[in-house]
């Protein structure tokens, strides 16, 4: 937890941020919490013209300028480890970090991705089959939805990326974590033949979101008897998801681990409990302002 206080500063360390949700949907529950002395920040690093490599020393600048906890999102998540002086337990595993707290001027970071992936699948799709999943993408939010899905009994989970190194990188992990998964990297170029011989597949690359149009693979692969996740909330409805639906398969939109995530991040940045229900009533209402602009 945060070092006792009624004063949060918050921010959002990522790279080409500027149409994130994040400040108004934290803000909006801060307010309905009537935490008064709250404010969330953009820090963006394209905009401060500086490289994902120096993500550590804008993290520490950030909290000596007076920052009380951060956010952290593409293409940080990693590369800011380094910076830290204590990880969570579920950041040490996942080898990323999208919360910041700061604790007596110790910066710890957490991993509220898994838990936000988790929380989305039990809700979203309470009934489906988890045996084997196919992943695309083992970045930062890949490699928590890898080990949400291990924790929620996958025991055939198929991992590619663009990076095989990544991809490999995880599978270890997951591997490590649950002995009862076992984990195959794929290339990128391989995951459409391997959905006819899975249950589910989840999306947790760039590819969809605002900014990357496209689709992580060729979705006429898709058939009805999967079930499809993304983990992109801006678009809602992803492309890949469009071709999802148009088959009849089962899905699982973004917004859903984001509501999750950001619920349980917000209460660790603040110590206040956050409402997830009412955050996703604030997500929804955001995205028919936005749509409507």
């Amino acid at each position: 937890m945060p070092s006792e206080t009624t004063h949060h500063r918050i921010g959002l360390v990522g790279a080409g941020i500027t149409t994130s949700l994040s400040p108004a949907l934290h803000s909006r529950e801060a307010a309905a919490l009537s935490l008064t002395d709250y404010s969330y920040e953009l820090i963006d690093l394209e905009a401060r013209n500086v490289s994902v490599e120096k993500t550590g020393e804008l993290v520490q600048a950030a909290v000596a300028g007076g920052f009380t906890g951060l956010n952290i999102t593409h293409p940080c998540k990693q590369v800011v480890i380094d910076a830290l002086h204590e990880l969570s337990d579920n950041a040490r595993l996942l080898g990323a970090v999208n919360t910041v707290v700061v604790d007596n001027g110790r910066l710890i970071g957490h991993n509220t991705d898994h838990s936000g992936f988790l929380t989305a699948l039990r809700r979203g799709l309470p009934d489906a089959t988890l045996g084997r999943v196919t992943l695309a993408g083992a970045g930062g939010a890949g490699s928590a939805v890898a080990y949400a899905l291990a924790a929620a009994g996958t025991t055939d989970l198929r991992i590619a990326d663009v990076d095989p190194e990544r991809a490999a990188d995880v599978c270890a992990r997951v591997s490590s974590a649950f002995p009862s998964t076992h984990t195959t990297v794929l290339a990128i170029d391989d995951i459409t033949g391997n959905l006819a011989t899975c249950d589910g597949v989840v999306n947790a690359s760039p590819i969809g979101m605002v900014g990357h149009p496209g689709t992580p693979f060729d979705p006429a692969a898709l058939h009805s008897a999967l079930w499809v996740a993304d983990i992109v909330y801006r678009p809602m409805q992803t492309e890949l998801l469009d071709a999802a639906i148009a088959l009849g398969c089962r899905v699982l939109d973004g917004g859903q681990m984001l509501v999750a995530q950001a619920s349980d991040t917000f209460t660790l940045l603040t110590g206040t409990t956050a409402d997830t229900d009412r955050m996703r009533s604030h997500l929804s209402e955001m995205l028919a302002e936005t749509a409507h602009a």
